[in-house]
């Protein structure tokens, strides 16, 4: 921390100083101690009560490994997030993001928000450590609210289902996928406006969703839905290079 204090220069555009202090790589590796603790405290519980339910010691395992398997393709889509937010808030804070609930579009948009409020915008010339600090405040904030409305609001939308599903199951199937759906065509709407080329990589991406969530289905390979949205952000991505440097 003292060493963080000392490279500090509000006005300095030298991010990189502050952006890998070791006092943010320790809140990282804090977060991901947590994330292990508890991956081992819910494994210990679901193998407990497998016994209670009739469910052998091998299903456990293969459920787990099933889980495994299933989520290489949604961590794929997050990796590559990851990866594009590197250049604006180092390792030690995306670190933190990732590895806790939120939305990554989301805390950017904070991010954002927070640095045009100081007259300033991401990755520019007016990016100084003073709207660094400001910015990963505003994105921990962010992050921080969906935890606290995950925490208190669950054990209240839990029994608001259960009452709901006993009274219109076909309703309680559709509002989470009309929310889902909702919440991205809305961030998806607004990328279109902004060029020909986000227009384009918009269709790209969807265009590469549908034809690999076809091809799942044509080879019955239930791996390939997983990987559908990493592959086609693979590919937008690439598309979205050579159309820019075209």
């Amino acid at each position: 921390m003292s060493l963080s204090l000392a490279t500090a220069n509000p006005a300095s555009t030298d991010i990189w100083s502050v952006a890998s202090s070791p006092f943010l790589w320790v809140c990282a590796l804090g977060v991901f101690a947590v994330i292990f603790i508890q991956t081992f405290l819910y494994s210990r519980a679901a193998k407990a009560a497998a016994p209670h339910v009739d469910m052998p010691l091998r299903e456990v395992r293969e459920a787990f490994r099933a889980g495994a398997v299933a989520s290489i393709g949604p961590s794929l889509s997050v990796v590559l997030v990851a990866i594009a937010l590197l250049a604006l808030f180092g390792a030690p804070a995306v670190l933190v993001r990732v590895g806790l609930i939120g939305s990554a579009a989301t805390e950017t948009a904070s991010a954002n928000l927070a640095a045009q409020s100081m007259g300033a915008m991401l990755g520019g010339d007016s990016y100084t450590q003073q709207v660094f600090a400001v910015a990963f405040m505003a994105m921990s904030l962010s992050g921080g609210m969906w935890m606290l409305c995950t925490l208190l609001l669950t054990p209240v939308l839990k029994r608001g289902s259960k009452s709901l599903a006993k009274r219109n199951p076909a309703a309680m199937a559709l509002i989470p996928t009309a929310a889902l759906l909702g919440a991205f065509s809305m961030l998806t709407i607004a990328e279109i406006p902004k060029s020909n080329i986000h227009m384009m990589l918009v269709l790209i991406s969807a265009a590469s969703t549908a034809f690999f969530l076809f091809l799942a289905k044509l080879l019955k390979a239930k791996w390939l839905k997983e990987w559908a949205l990493g592959f086609a952000i693979l590919i937008a991505i690439t598309a979205g290079y050579f159309m820019h440097t075209a």
